[in-house]
């Protein structure tokens, strides 16, 4: 799993300066217990606010992100869910949204999944749906089967609120983990049924 952003990257600046790698972190570690809970082996990108750059790096983001990639192809995981915050400049826009690379038919299983389970957990006004993407580096340099969870918009008052919440976040991790159980779970009879 990978949380994003932190050290010197705060990701997203949303409403008040709350910075988007803090609630990244919150829900990735709430998420990794939910999952070690249910049985699964978790591993996270980090763990501390910190990223994965040189200090003296000329391009900390770049460096950072090609080290998330090598890390994913290094330990080869089953997925990869990446925790990500949104923004957007009309601020009535909300909810969680799941993105995908485009040519992976795992990906956007996965992300179907992680959809569902996300809208209706936390019931947002108007649910989205997944989206295809051919653009976001680490969805493109992925080996594996990886996902961009948004897990909702840091411009939209009511939800940046609702994300700095435990409650919130808790739910946020639970809607996403039963959503990783379900595809676990459907691939797993797929492959009994082929054999």
């Amino acid at each position: 799993m990978i949380s994003t952003h932190g050290g010197d990257d705060p990701g997203m600046i949303g409403l008040g300066g709350l910075k988007e790698k803090g609630i990244n972190l919150e829900i990735s570690l709430r998420l990794k217990e939910v999952l070690e809970k249910n049985g699964f082996t978790v591993v996270m990108t980090r763990e501390k606010d910190k990223g994965l750059n040189d200090e003296n790096a000329s391009n900390k983001k770049a460096q950072d992100m090609q080290r998330r990639i090598a890390f994913l192809n290094g330990e080869n995981p089953v997925l990869t869910v990446s925790i990500h915050q949104n923004s957007y400049s009309d601020p009535t826009v909300s909810g969680p949204q799941v993105f995908y690379y485009e040519n992976s038919e795992d990906g956007k299983e996965l992300a179907e999944y992680l959809q569902e389970s996300l809208n209706r957990t936390l019931a947002p006004g108007r649910p989205r749906k997944v989206k295809g993407n051919t653009s976001y580096y680490l969805l493109r340099r992925s080996k594996g089967t990886l996902v961009i969870v948004e897990c909702g918009f840091l411009t939209n008052p009511a939800e940046a609120e609702h994300l700095q919440e435990a409650e919130y976040q808790q739910k946020t991790a639970e809607a996403i983990g039963e959503g990783i159980k379900k595809y676990v779970k459907e691939k797993s009879q797929n492959l009994v049924k082929k054999s």
